[in-house]
């Protein structure tokens, strides 16, 4: 029997081998790459019929300055059915978003860097379909807000339940989590080294060797897939320039500079509406896009180029189709309206809004220089798509993500010394002005800081009942204290748990109060434990290991703590050298101490043998 017992261990051991390993972890991002490479296809598909449904066309912001087209199927309100628009597209996806995924409301990114950072990348599956319809609901109903944010929202959770599913552990399914979001990047604007860069400088936040491979092929994936279903479509189409002035490079640096400062502006003025919006409103949040849709619907009716994600305005933008006047408009619109969409609880990304802000900011910066010095300017549509850039890395302060993505985009080298130079001035001058970016500071908001110790991550993801040690033998509250110093003192420890007769802990019996007890009682032989019966550390054992060291800290003279169930049945204890034999324990195969604890199996993270003590 023993032998047999041995053997399903081995076995056991083997299968978790073979399913947390390298090789697995290599077809779980393939895995990955290809369902978000299919989800970004049909979620493009689903916005491009929500905007069709709700206004006839398949992009309302492609409508000439000073037109404003009815909808063909209610043509007696001609314009003004732009005003509804908005609202009844909040009445559709509000409900979903309260009812079934409330983290699918805003821009997406800041939930995907909080599930990697604090809750080892576990994202509830339903997020990615009450995410992909939100957001196509929203952006086809006129909300004025990106693609890209839901996208890598959607990508993230495909990942995060795939890696649950084969029963990952944390480490790995953060990788798989920054996956999904690489493989939405790289599918919905065919840039897949541009994802890869996403993924590890915001989500992740690691550019190790391991994190990078498993990323790219996740990338590459839902690329080559994409490609394979759309088409392998550019989406920039940059006019042909060179810089043939050295003084030209004094206007990029002014471009980025000011690119900075108008990207901590609305990344201020998004959450200063956020906090008007929850000021204000006071009916249910469910209810709340559908009449927050109103006001929006009355900015799209003076400016419908706002409607959605407005890639064809960006395209005029680029191709000089705009007046400085206009242009200048057009980026204060969408800053408002942008806003104004997240701040009444809809759905969709902030990363097309800044790229959209970009362009207008760039080519009225270009157009004005053109005008002063003409040979200083050899294209605004240059400065365009370095002003996409810079805002993008002055609003997410993602500088490499940023040069890349745009380089990638165009496909123009000559682009390349001028976006560095306004990408990193954009970058500084949005770090003098701001600690934290458009993504951080939803989460700093809330009291979340992501830049933490790597140790953080150990004391989040490990629960107690993965470490604890067995629970020295109790004495009882009524036992002799001579007797039970002396049991104390043969097992080498310094206090023991006090267990009373119905099972339940009642406290400990510690070495130095019974010294002084012994010492000053002229009735030893009468004293009991419960005489010097004192208070011990009481931690869950579904508690995480950071809950656990924080109640050792409340009582710093103990030898450990004890850890109970949810009846107060002793179970088992921890102790500070338990502690830190998690935190010195390297990675190993295996499930992780957190996804055991939240699946309700066992797993044992490789600690070192335990002493008497312990």
């Amino acid at each position: 029997m023993p032998t047999l017992l041995a053997l399903r261990r081995a076995r056991d051991h083997l299968l978790d081998d073979a399913r947390t390993g390298t090789g697995a972890a290599v077809v779980l991002s393939v895995v990955v790459g290809a369902v978000t490479g299919v989800c970004a296809v049909g979620f493009r598909w689903l916005i491009t019929h929500a905007t069709l449904l709700f206004t006839g066309t398949t992009d309302l912001a492609a409508t000439g300055i000073g037109t404003h087209p009815g909808h063909a199927g209610v043509p007696w309100l001609g314009p003004w059915f732009i005003v509804l628009v908005p609202a009844v597209g909040g009445l559709v996806y509000g409900p979903v978003v309260y009812r079934w995924a409330r983290e699918a409301r805003g821009h997406g990114v800041p939930e995907v860097m909080l599930a990697v950072a604090h809750h080892g990348g576990r994202i509830r599956p339903r997020v990615a379909a009450v995410k992909a319809f939100a957001s196509a609901v929203c952006i086809g109903s006129g909300g004025s807000v990106g693609r890209e944010g839901p996208i890598v929202q959607i990508g993230s959770a495909l990942g995060s339940s795939v890696g649950q599913l084969a029963r990952m552990p944390a480490d790995r399914l953060r990788t798989l989590v920054a996956a999904g979001g690489a493989a939405g990047i790289a599918a919905t604007f065919n840039a897949p080294v541009a994802g890869v860069l996403f993924a590890l400088e915001l989500i992740l936040r690691d550019f190790s060797a391991r994190a990078f491979g498993l990323v790219v092929l996740s990338s590459v994936t839902a690329s080559v897939v994409a490609r394979a279903i759309i088409g392998d479509e550019s989406f920039l189409d940059l006019p042909a320039f060179t810089v043939d002035d050295p003084l030209t490079y004094l206007l990029f640096a002014v471009l980025g500079v000011l690119a900075g400062v108008v990207g901590i502006g609305f990344v201020r003025i998004l959450y200063w509406f956020e906090d008007l919006c929850d000021a204000i409103w006071r009916g249910p949040e469910w209810a709340r896009p559908a009449v927050g849709g109103l006001l929006l619907g009355l900015l799209l009716l003076a400016l419908p180029q706002l409607y959605g994600v407005g890639y064809p305005v960006l395209s005029g933008a680029m191709h000089g189709s705009f007046v400085v006047g206009m242009l200048v408009l057009l980026l204060a619109g969408k800053v408002v309206a942008t806003s104004l969409t997240l701040g009444i609880g809809g759905s969709g990304g902030v990363f097309a809004p800044s790229l959209f802000i970009g362009a207008m900011l760039g080519a009225a910066v270009g157009q004005a220089a053109q005008l002063v010095a003409p040979g200083l300017v050899p294209s605004p549509g240059a400065f365009a798509v370095v002003g996409m850039g810079a805002v993008f890395a002055g609003t997410a302060r993602a500088p490499i993500t940023a040069v890349v993505m745009l380089f990638e985009l165009t496909g123009e080298y000559t682009i390349i010394l001028p976006l560095m130079l306004a990408v990193v001035l954009a970058t500084g001058t949005s770090r003098l002005l701001s600690v934290d970016t458009v993504y951080t500071l939803k989460l700093h908001r809330r009291g979340i800081a992501l830049d933490q110790h790597p140790a953080d991550r150990v004391l989040g993801d490990v629960r107690v009942s993965d470490v604890m040690r067995p629970a020295p033998a109790p004495v009882g509250p009524d036992d002799d204290l001579a007797a039970a110093v002396r049991t104390l003192l043969a097992g080498g420890r310094s206090a023991l748990p006090v267990v009373g007769r119905d099972g339940r802990l009642l406290g400990q019996l510690r070495a130095d109060l019974a010294a002084q007890e012994l010492e000053l009682d002229d009735e030893v032989d009468r004293a009991t434990v419960a005489t010097v019966l004192d208070d011990v550390a009481r931690v869950s054992r579904g508690a995480t290991l950071r809950e656990g060291l924080d109640a050792l800290r409340r009582h710093p003279d103990d030898d450990g703590g004890a850890v109970v169930d949810d009846e107060d049945h002793l179970v088992g204890w921890l102790t500070h050298r338990t502690v830190l034999a998690a935190l010195a324990a390297p990675p190993g195969p295996g499930p992780s101490a957190g996804h055991a604890a939240s699946t309700g199996t066992t797993a044992t993270p490789r600690l070192a043998p335990a002493t008497s003590r312990d």
